[in-house]
């Protein structure tokens, strides 16, 4: 069910510690005149160290493990009704779990609604008094700062990595039709069984929903210290929108309305929704896209990856390759993804 892969630890709170000590002067283990009086040699580690037990004791209580029969993954408590927001992929086409609190208790839950394009589903326990996260404004991350992952990596509950924010607004495919969307990047290690679980920032708060590591295509490996989180603001709006309505109504995703497959040289078009985006602008079963915007589509992946940078209303050019060898170049006004029924 996991897809995620394993990745090394590459700052450990020795190494964020002696970063933070140098920022305020200890650099080479020397201090300037003006910062020894102010801050004592080695309190900036023992500080730091302290700022990450006390996330981890705020955190923790609202992170669960979700079990499958497809296998194991994580969730974070949404609010105080027993909703909690996890990745679709855990959900993985099941309808009940077995969801396990920090305390151990095992609860019975059931599926509220999902969405695919963003991978995110919620889940719902009764009768149990579990603590709702408190998710974070990421629209106001800054590349650099503290992230730390909590979830249940490998089945081993309530575990606990941290790195930094390594970039913003990444548009990054998972290889199964879903692209994440303005996803963050992260060095914060997602090992199986993060999926769904928290990332948080130095102040306790949720900034996204760890979902993918990514993997080196020259080695067939992990590319260390490059995972992806789902922003907290796409949390929120996706996970309150099932909650109210079963289903999304506003998805802020853009929309051609087609069914797709890879040839190896564009993305053959199996299927064109009547009336959708792609209709209204003539594309046709059998057509192949070669481009979007000037930029080739060599694969389903590619053509994701650039409409994800756009959104609902933007006017793309498609440049699509017909049946017999001709070629067309179309303008299309995007929709927005429907969210369901």
């Amino acid at each position: 069910m996991n897809r995620h892969i394993p990745l090394r630890l590459l700052l450990t709170v020795l190494a964020l510690s002696g970063a933070a000590a140098a920022l305020v002067g200890f650099a080479s283990g020397r201090a300037s005149t003006s910062t020894r009086a102010a801050v004592p040699s080695g309190n900036v580690g023992v500080l730091l160290q302290n700022a990450f037990v006390s996330v981890f004791r705020k955190v923790s209580p609202s992170v669960v493990q979700i079990q499958t029969p497809q296998g194991l993954g994580s969730g974070v408590v949404f609010d105080a009704k027993g909703d909690i927001v996890t990745n679709d992929h855990v959900v993985g086409g099941a309808t009940a779990f077995t969801v396990i609190t920090a305390s151990g208790d095992r609860l019975k839950g059931t599926l509220v609604g999902e969405f695919q394009p963003d991978d995110l589903a919620v889940i719902r326990v009764r009768g149990a008094k579990l603590r709702p996260a408190t998710f974070a404004d990421s629209s106001k991350l800054r590349v650099g700062d503290i992230a730390m992952a909590i979830g249940n990596p490998l089945g081993l509950a309530s575990s606990v990595t941290e790195g930094i924010v390594s970039a913003l607004q990444r548009q990054e495919p998972e290889g199964n039709g879903v692209v994440l969307q303005n996803a963050i990047q992260t060095s914060a290690p997602i090992n199986p069984g993060n999926s769904g679980g928290a990332l948080v920032d130095i102040g306790g708060e949720v900034i996204g929903i760890p979902t993918l590591a990514a993997q080196d295509p020259q080695l067939g490996g992990a590319a260390a210290g490059i995972g992806f989180a789902i922003p907290s603001n796409t949390v929120r709006s996706i996970a309150s929108q099932i909650v109210a309505y079963g289903h999304v109504v506003n998805s802020g995703r853009p929309y051609l309305g087609i069914e797709i497959g890879d040839t190896g040289n564009g993305v053959y078009v199996g299927k064109v929704n009547a009336g959708s985006p792609a209709d209204k602008a003539g594309l046709r079963v059998g057509d192949v896209i070669v481009a979007l915007d000037g930029k080739p589509t060599v694969t389903s992946d590619d053509l994701g990856t650039l409409l994800a940078a756009h959104k609902p209303g933007d006017v793309v050019t498609l440049k699509v390759r017909r049946q017999g060898g001709a070629t067309a170049t179309l303008r299309v006004r995007l929709g927005e993804f429907p969210g369901g029924s």
